[in-house]
This record gives C-alpha cells, sequence and structure tokens, in this order.
C-alpha cells in the first residue's frame, strides 16, 4: 500500500491543487491530512472542500482548532489572530462543522500520524531538532515503527534506538530499519519553511518500507496575491516566495 501524507496546506489553494494532481499521477492507495487546512492564506473554503474529498483521514491542527472553536488562539501574535478571524467568517457551517469533529490523532498498525509531537497531541509540541527527541525516549516502546507528524512545516527525518540514542536522517528517503523508530515531519503543503518554496509531501510504502519526500511546483504569484488582494498581513504571502 502506497500512502500520501499531507500536511499544512494553510488554505494555499495553488499548492494544494497541484498536490492533488501529482498524488494522481503517483498511484497512491491513501491520502492522510496530519492538519491545518486552513490559516495563513486566503482560500480556506475550497481547501476544506478539496482535503474532505481527497483525504481519507484527516486529523485536527492547532489552526484548524482554533477557528472551529477547540483551542484559545488569544495569545498568538495579531496578525495569526486576524486570519483566524477572518478565516471563521469564509467557511460555510458544513466546513466548520467537519473541522470540529476531526481526531488528534490517528493510528494504523505500525504507523502513527499526529499534527505535532505524539505523546499530547492536543498540546501542539513541535519537533523540528534532533534535541527535541529526548522527550520521546522514555516512550520508545509504546512509539509506533514510523510516526508522521506536521506542524512545524518542514521536511525532516529523525530515528530513535531503544538504547536512548536519537539522530537525524539527512536524506529526501528512508528505508525504515529493524530495531529503530522513526519521526517523519512531512513538510508543508501551502507554507514550507525550509527554505524550498515548492509544495511538499511524503509518500510511504507499507511493502517496501520506504518514505519518501515529494516536491511539487505551483503558481506561488497566485496564491500571494489572493492574501494581498484579502487585506491579510504581508508577510504571509511574501514569505511563500521564500519558503520560510
Amino acid at each position: 500500500m502506497r500512502i500520501a501524507i499531507i500536511s499544512d496546506i494553510h488554505s494555499n489553494i495553488e499548492a494544494l491543487t497541484e498536490v492533488k494532481k501529482e498524488i494522481g499521477r503517483l498511484s497512491i492507495d491513501r491520502v492522510i491530512c496530519l492538519g491545518d487546512v486552513i490559516g495563513y492564506g486566503a482560500s480556506p473554503e475550497p481547501c476544506c472542500s478539496i482535503i474532505r474529498e481527497l483525504a481519507e483521514i484527516s486529523l485536527l491542527g492547532n489552526h484548524d482548532a482554533a477557528v472551529s472553536g477547540r483551542m484559545d488562539y488569544g495569545a498568538y501574535y495579531e496578525a495569526a489572530r486576524q486570519v483566524l478571524d477572518w478565516t471563521t467568517r469564509q467557511l460555510s457551517p458544513n466546513n466548520l462543522a467537519w473541522l470540529r469533529s476531526l481526531p488528534y490523532s490517528y493510528r494504523f498498525g505500525d504507523l502513527c500520524f499526529s499534527h505535532g509531537a505524539p505523546l499530547r497531541p492536543e498540546a501542539y509540541e513541535y519537533i523540528f531538532a534532533v534535541e527535541q527527541l529526548e522527550e520521546l525516549t522514555p516512550y520508545y516502546r509504546e512509539l509506533a515503527d514510523v510516526t508522521f507528524i506536521g506542524h512545524s512545516h518542514m521536511s525532516k527525518i529523525f530515528a530513535l534506538s531503544d538504547s536512548e540514542e536519537y539522530f537525524e536522517v539527512r536524506e529526501q528517503s528512508v528505508t525504515i530499519q529493524r530495531g529503530l523508530k522513526y519521526v517523519i515531519s512531512v513538510g508543508s503543503v501551502g507554507q514550507p519553511r525550509d527554505y524550498d518554496s515548492r509544495a511538499c509531501f511524503v509518500v510511504y510504502d507499507t511493502v517496501r518500507r520506504t518514505a519518501e519526500f515529494h516536491r511539487v511546483e505551483y503558481d506561488i504569484e497566485t496564491s500571494a496575491q489572493r492574501i494581498f488582494d484579502a487585506g491579510l498581513a504581508l508577510n504571509f504571502g511574501k514569505r511563500l516566495f521564500l519558503g520560510i
């Protein structure tokens, strides 16, 4: 089985459209979305509708939780609060209800899926540096063989051993080795922050036990212009060009 894992679309319809096309070319059996369908971008309603059709499983990201009333975002910085308020007004009752219904995590066989770190998925903690794996080491035996996460918008592969060793795998693909547990940060479809402006997602092959990053070009200018035209923070559009 080949599973496409996507995350952090952030209301970027141009990026999501191209990723959907790429998934269609890759003989994918299942699509799982790790959350944050909305936020930052200017196309929340169509992105929700596409994900509802495309993804077999969708999880609740922190931005999704904010607009659906499942978390308090009063401590977020002003521009983020403004776009969340704006997004809530753009969403249909059906899509708001859908966001309210989403789970925090999902487990399938030896795979785990979570928006943030897997121990407390509702806390939306980050894992984007090798030092952050230390908290997971006491729970090695409880971890799935592979845990897929989003949230940081970075494409990263980490591995842990039962001897409490942990390290980063600096490759764009990995074959899952027996005796190691992996945490794979799948990157972002709509707001990459690893200095590559292309949309990013992961394909996992359950037979070959391989995970591979895929990058997709999309119309950044149109996506950014939608943000500018909507009167949202300029930086949300400008950083799309740089992948930061």
